[in-house]
């Protein structure tokens, strides 16, 4: 049975389910979200949907904000308000931007797959998007088919999570990294009615000791904080490790939501820290308790043409961008799942995959562990 459209939170949406997944799809941008994990017990919805959804904008605000929610793929990532050659990308890609069209749904043995296609225009080539459900999973799978281009690429996804409303009630960790900076630049300007509080350009070693414009330190393993602000920071993952994760603890929720990638594949992992610090339309400060866990292979968020030119992190020699061939399919995998966890679970140290391949165990850092099913060799298979 094929997925209707349907209007949720203001956009046409095509809704597939597991028996213990639904997700929601939207045709403008493809954006994931509402997701609701264990739909038929707790219910847990971790994804951000943005406050003006519904309401009436500025016809010439882009797609991607008026449709701003849970998770997205953007190809090439970034603002792009500079043009790359002739290319000119609106902010992260048609991807983000344009309407997808529905290709099929299967649904078969436990597995529900639906997939979505766009014919890309400013760079001619096609995406490929698969999302899969599977019965017993608490688990949403991607996957993102590049065919066609040429050329180099930036990209990523874009996953928004919004925080219960009270200080630290998220505590954030990741896989080991080897190279942490705050953006370069202030993410925003006092004179464009935007704040911020990170130090531009500094380095840190650790999430709970990050530099700020007044000297401090601030930790950024514990959100919401820093009300009244809005900041940008990276991490590039260590790419000898066989699976690269980033994860958020709730620990009075007894649930944590946690994301899955090859650091081959996806470098880095993004932290937007948007707590009311934009009070320009349409955020006027009412954008809070929201944190972007984006995985990219970019240079932080300008766009494309900042990717591939010499920048701060090519010259440390981290990777910012792929060379596209037309002759081969570039491939992006990516896994996003949540697992209910026992009393007094803190931050998560670890993620490792079964002996079976077919669960992961979550460890936390006061030795705490949960067990679910979950399919990490999907990171690993093809197209």
């Amino acid at each position: 049975m094929q997925p209707v459209l349907r209007t949720v939170h203001g956009q046409p949406s095509w809704r597939f389910a597991s028996d213990t997944v639904e997700a929601y799809l939207t045709r403008l941008g493809g954006h994931l979200g509402p997701v609701t994990f264990d739909r038929r017990g707790r219910r847990f919805q971790p994804y951000a949907v943005a406050p003006w959804a519904e309401e009436a904008t500025d016809p010439r605000l882009p797609p991607i904000l008026k449709v701003l929610r849970g998770d997205f793929f953007c190809l090439p990532f970034g603002g792009n308000t500079k043009a790359f050659g002739r290319e000119r990308h609106p902010i992260h890609g048609e991807t983000a931007n344009a309407k997808w069209r529905l290709d099929g749904f299967v649904s078969t043995r436990g597995t529900h797959t639906v997939a979505l296609s766009l014919r890309t225009r400013l760079r001619r080539g096609t995406v490929e998007k698969r999302i899969t459900l599977v019965d017993g999973h608490n688990a949403v799978y991607c996957r993102h088919r590049v065919l066609g281009m040429n050329g180099p690429m930036c990209f990523g996804h874009h996953a928004m999570l919004r925080f219960p409303d009270r200080p630290g009630s998220g505590l954030v960790s990741t896989s080991r990294f080897v190279y942490g900076q705050v953006f370069p630049e202030p993410a925003e300007q006092p004179e464009q009615r935007g704040y911020s509080l990170l130090k531009p350009g500094a380095e840190f070693v650790r999430l709970e000791c990050v530099p700020t414009i007044t000297g401090e330190t601030t930790d950024l393993s514990r959100y919401p904080a820093r009300r009244g602000f809005e900041d940008i920071a990276m991490v590039l993952s260590d790419p000898e490790v066989p699976l690269a994760w980033t994860a958020v603890a709730f620990p009075k929720e007894r649930f944590v939501w946690f994301a899955l990638k090859d650091p081959r594949v996806l470098r880095g992992t993004i932290f937007w820290l948007s707590n009311g610090g934009r009070h320009y339309s349409p955020w006027n400060g009412r954008h809070l308790n929201v944190m972007g866990l984006e995985e990219v292979t970019s240079f932080f968020h300008p766009g494309l043409a900042e990717s591939v030119r010499p920048n701060t992190l090519r010259a440390r020699g981290f990777p910012t961008c792929v060379e596209l061939s037309p002759t081969n399919p570039f491939i992006v995998s990516y896994i996003m799942a949540v697992a209910q966890v026992p009393a007094g679970f803190d931050h998560v140290a670890a993620i490792e995959p079964g002996a079976t391949g077919q669960t992961v165990r979550i460890v936390s850092a006061n030795g705490k562990s949960v067990t679910t099913p979950l399919d990490a060799g999907f990171l690993q298979r093809g197209g």
